[in-house]
């Protein structure tokens, strides 16, 4: 178990990709890190995408704001574009990132990032955010998975065994 003692906060919304939050939740708890779910509204159980899976929020990110994260993730879907509303949730992801922590970014999940102006280096996601990544100062790369500094990027759904093995390699570092 790579990451035991690990602890990460996992984003969660209205419309997020159902196996973008479930298979990585799911690898990361194999994985043995503990994982608090965040949401814009304690308690709340948001709908994904597709509509088949629920996820529940154990807290907001004003919760949590002092606790001590080894990364956070953020799945895509059509989530991020309305978490990032949400100023405690780009607050938190700010506040991780330039404490050196790992911020996981797949899909979508990169509109959180531009929002919290971590977007500067090599970056990917969906291709139907590449100009805001690009607009943001971001250098497009298609690749299934990489890391970039802190941010450990993921593509879409198709890539996200290649996204957790960047995780759990970030993470167990």
């Amino acid at each position: 178990m790579k990451l035991k003692g690990k602890k990460l906060a996992m984003m969660v919304g209205p419309g997020y990709e159902d196996l973008e939050f479930w298979v990585v939740y799911m690898r990361m708890i194999e994985e043995g890190a503990e994982i608090d779910v965040i949401g814009m509204e304690k308690g709340a159980e948001y709908t994904s995408k597709h509509g088949c899976l629920k996820a529940k929020a154990d807290y907001t990110a004003s919760e949590v704001m002092d606790k001590d994260y080894d990364g956070v993730l953020i799945p895509g879907g059509w989530a991020p574009d309305k978490i990032r509303r949400d100023e405690d949730i780009v607050k938190l992801v700010k506040n991780n990132y330039d404490n050196g922590k790992i911020i996981g970014l797949i899909c979508h999940a990169g509109l959180v990032g531009i929002s919290a102006g971590i977007v500067n280096g090599k970056a990917t996601g969906s291709r139907g955010i590449k100009d805001d990544i690009e607009n943001a100062g971001g250098s497009w790369v298609d690749k299934p998975a990489f890391r970039d500094g802190n941010i450990v990027w993921g593509r879409v759904v198709k890539d996200i065994p290649d996204y957790c093995r960047e995780l759990v390699k970030a993470l167990a570092e």
